[in-house]
């Protein structure tokens, strides 16, 4: 393979083929200010365009976003045409406060989950069951499925989990959300196309048969970026360091990297033969815009 950026297999170009047969979904997150709110409405209307199969809502620590999660959803569910995933944990709640929450999802017409163990409470040094609540992901996929019929994502890591001892318990864990009927798996971020290759290889070895979306996390802060990947067990490469090494001062510039990076990501990803892809936005729609732009999706309005 060719290392060149844009450069892909046998001196071709990654961007050469007209793409036509990628499903993309995208994360958001509840606004805390009337602010965020107005950015977040602005992305999600400006994304909704490019047509995404679902797009997902997360769920603070503990439920501590419950509400502004809840009606975000909710929100999403009636003034758009998009489908909204929830996302659910199993902190600081018992089973039943969980299962409320998720009857209230079902009336409200939500028929996708992002089912997740989730973070440790806020405080705590480490992640600890609630009595009386799922004691994991697997556990909170079988009490979905007891509750409705819904579209279940859980979360991978290519890398490992930070809470696994190694990559086969990790596996092993993975393997009991699928069995407990989860319909397909988001990882982690990565910035390295082989990683995700190579976990694909250890998912066929444990017989785990549900799509494996790739995560993509287009990168507008650096430093930021090395603190949230230390908690979640993704590894950083010393070259993306260096890419945006001077570049503090400089938003727009950073901005131009990142969708740079990521847009050469996607497009080994769909050389090897990807087909769904997942972004993180961070409630900011253009660098996700450009990046499935450069994937080979159009928007709406760009087809008239």
């Amino acid at each position: 393979m060719a290392q060149g950026y844009g450069i892909g297999f046998g001196g071709r170009s990654l961007f050469e083929d007209v793409v036509s047969d990628v499903n993309v979904s995208f994360e958001f997150f509840p606004p805390k200010t009337p602010k965020m709110e107005e950015t977040l409405w602005a992305s999600i209307k400006t994304l909704e365009a490019l047509d995404p199969k679902f797009v997902s809502v997360t769920y603070g620590a503990g439920g501590s976003t419950r509400e502004r999660t809840h009606k975000t959803v909710k929100r999403i569910l009636d003034e758009t045409s998009l489908t909204p995933a929830a996302h659910l944990t199993c902190v600081g709640a018992t089973k039943d406060e969980v299962n409320e929450v998720v009857r209230d999802y079902w009336d409200a017409g939500v028929r996708s989950i992002v089912a997740l163990r989730g973070d440790p409470a806020e405080g705590a040094s480490r992640y600890e069951p609630h009595p009386g609540g799922y004691e994991n992901a697997a556990a909170l996929v079988e009490g979905l499925r007891k509750i409705g019929d819904f579209d279940i994502s859980v979360a991978a890591y290519p890398e490992r989990h930070p809470d696994s001892p190694n990559l086969a318990a990790d596996l092993e864990n993975l393997k009991r959300k699928v069995d407990a009927g989860a319909n397909r798996a988001i990882t982690q971020f990565f910035f390295e196309p082989d990683s995700y290759f190579r976990f694909l290889d250890h998912c066929e070895s444990y017989g785990i048969d549900v799509p494996v979306v790739p995560g993509i996390l287009p990168v507008t802060n650096f430093a930021t970026l090395k603190n949230f990947a230390a908690t979640c067990g993704a590894s950083v490469p010393k070259w993306l360091g260096n890419l945006f090494e001077g570049l503090d001062e400089r938003p727009q510039t950073r901005s131009l990297v990142a969708a740079t990076v990521a847009g050469e990501m996607v497009r080994r990803l769909y050389a090897g033969g990807v087909r769904d892809f997942h972004f993180y936005t961070l409630n900011r729609a253009e660098l996700t815009y450009a990046i499935c732009h450069m994937l080979g999706i159009r928007g709406l309005a760009e087809e008239v």
